[in-house]
């Protein structure tokens, strides 16, 4: 077969099977080339899931008439000129190619009207134009109909879903760019039917409540907020509360300069900031917005533009890990909602990574975790109630009852005296607080070059947990130290897949997995058990430890230590006041 150029019809179709997977694709092109607009109102009118229509009608600065059918070319766009714009892209379209997609697979009208210009329209069948420009009365803004989705393309139409199907796709793209885009007013109709309706959100409190209706009020009675700024990157946004884990990760929105993104590298480092305190598959629910300079992210990657890549990953995987680890480590019991229902709303009560401690620090709960058992404190005369109340009894040997301004707590002492153990060790983890054991008998282990580079390159992440590896061979490495903690592990495999990790993806994280499992072992067995009859002042003193550690609502496998039942509920119970 001989080789012939494609048509331009032909080879407009094939782009739009790229770009275009769906009427959802659609209205996320035309919605982001109006944000790219500046626009502050966007209205958008579907019929039939959108393959009947759909109506993007915007009050953005609008297109010249000379430049509308111009606009409906393939690789045209006002956005990008020179390869240095490509390298610093600031708006969400730049390829040129969605409008011409688009007109391959459908009927399409565009009409806008600039400050200085009258309306004009144009209209396009299959990337035909059926007429020449023509004026049309329209306000300052654009208004693109799209008209009988993949008429021209019916193998296209098959698999498309049902009606309702299609329009949750297109409601979730309007919810997705609604969340990023606070300044922005937006409403949706369906079958001529007002479905939903974003006022612009400039205040917190209006932020708030706008993520609220996005993301349900349960997200935000149970989201801490943040806002870290460093180096040139800042991280802001939500993120829910350990226990207000998810089954799916069905509630994790990520923003970079604005633009909704999937990225594992993201997804890793905010997994691994809940690493223990999650329990078993849950999944963390956040909504957080990262700005990185332009030229510092690559936009340009995939026709959907879902996916980036960022010019310096470990720097911006740490930066992401460690703001959300130090805002979790900042919560502690008694903080009170950042959110309400109500209508008016006080942001004094944001969690921020740098808040002062409440209270002071009580006498430690466990001097010694090898002696099991726990420390006394002293009559409290503070008159004030602590976050955790005090302790009035216990129930089964297993759960500690405290009353405290709210109400009643329960309190599994097990869980919540490992956790304060566990922190512990973590601390003295972090300063270097344990013993260093020389083997009498070093471990060798054979290694191809490509990882034995990898280790050498790497040794301070060997180091970091006094792990001393010596290369005695191009492919032979001897293990002369330890930590007490790693011992009886089994150094070989620990080293091959350490090795491995390093040479796919230039970090590990298994060392650090692994002594924490160990940490965790220790304080599951050093904690309190079940059935123990406690004092008293023993238990106030578990309150107490627990106001002051990090992650105290859950232990170290992400069970939850302490509930809360308010006085309302408890009367609930009881019908009273009915």
């Amino acid at each position: 077969m001989r080789i012939e150029k494609l048509t331009t019809l032909l080879s407009n179709q094939i782009a739009a099977g790229e770009v275009i997977e769906r009427p959802a694709s659609v209205v996320k092109e035309l919605i982001e080339n109006s944000i790219d607009a500046r626009a502050t109102q966007i209205d958008l009118d579907i019929l039939q899931g959108g393959v009947r229509l759909i109506r993007v009608r915007d009050n953005g600065s609008g297109i010249h008439a000379d430049d509308l059918s111009l606009a409906l070319h393939p690789h045209t766009t006002s956005k990008i000129k020179t390869l240095d714009d490509l390298e610093d892209i600031r708006t969400l379209g730049f390829r040129g190619e969605a409008l011409a997609s688009i007109s391959a697979i459908s009927r399409l009208m565009l009409t806008s009207a600039t400050l200085d210009q009258m309306g004009a329209q144009v209209k396009v069948e299959g990337n035909e134009v059926s007429q020449e420009l023509s004026p049309a009365a329209h306000p300052v803004g654009t208004t693109i109909e799209i008209r009988d989705l993949f008429f021209n393309t019916p193998a296209r139409r098959k698999f498309l879903r049902t009606e309702k199907t299609e329009f949750s796709y297109i409601d979730e793209v309007v919810k997705r760019i609604a969340l990023s885009c606070f300044t922005i007013d937006f409403s949706l109709k369906h079958n001529q039917k007002l479905i939903r309706q974003y006022r612009s959100a400039h205040s917190l409190a209006e932020q708030e409540q706008r993520v609220a209706s996005l993301c349900g009020i349960a997200f935000m009675e149970n989201a801490l907020h943040l806002e870290i700024e460093t180096a040139g990157l800042k991280l802001s946004g939500w993120i829910a509360k350990p226990e207000f884990s998810r089954s799916q990760a069905d509630l994790q929105y990520f923003y970079v300069n604005g633009r909704m993104v999937r990225d594992k590298l993201v997804n890793h480092a905010i997994r691994e900031a809940y690493h223990d305190v999650l329990y078993g598959n849950r999944y963390p629910a956040f909504v957080l917005f990262l700005e990185i300079l332009p030229n510092e992210v690559d936009v340009n990657v995939h026709p959907t533009k879902h996916e980036v890549r960022f010019r310096e990953s470990r720097l911006v995987h740490s930066f992401i890990h460690h703001s959300v680890q130090e805002v979790l480590s900042s919560l502690r019991p008694g903080d009170k909602k950042i959110y309400s229902s109500e209508p008016q709303m006080s942001t004094d009560h944001v969690i921020h990574p740098h808040r002062q401690e409440q209270m002071a620090v009580y006498q430690k709960l466990h001097e010694d975790v090898k002696e099991n058992h726990v420390v006394s404190l002293p009559n409290i005369t503070d008159t004030a109630i602590p976050p955790l109340g005090f302790a009035i009894g216990q129930l089964k040997n297993i759960y500690i009852l405290a009353e405290n301004a709210e109400g009643l707590l329960l309190i599994d002492m097990h869980a919540a005296h490992e956790r304060v153990i566990y922190e512990k060790l973590k601390q003295q983890l972090a300063e270097k607080k344990w013993n260093v054991q020389s083997l009498l008998v070093p471990v060798t282990i054979h290694l191809s070059e490509r990882e034995i580079g990898a280790l050498a390159e790497h040794q301070n992440i060997l180091q970091e947990f006094s792990l001393i590896v010596e290369e005695v061979s191009p492919a032979t490495v001897v293990v002369r130290e330890v930590p007490d903690m790693l011992k009886s592990s089994d150094l070989k495999s620990l080293l091959q897949d350490l090795a491995g990790d390093l040479v796919q993806t230039e970090k590990s994280h298994r060392l650090e997995h692994l002594i924490q499992h160990m940490l965790g072992t220790i304080a599951c067995h050093t904690a309190v058990r079940a059935q123990r009859k406690l004092t008293l002042p023993e238990m106030n003193a578990l309150l107490r430890a627990m106001e002051n550690t990090e992650h105290s609502g859950s232990c170290n496998h992400g069970r939850p230590t302490w509930k809360q039942f308010s006085l309302a509920e408890l009367d609930a119970l009881f019908l009273r006041g009915r």
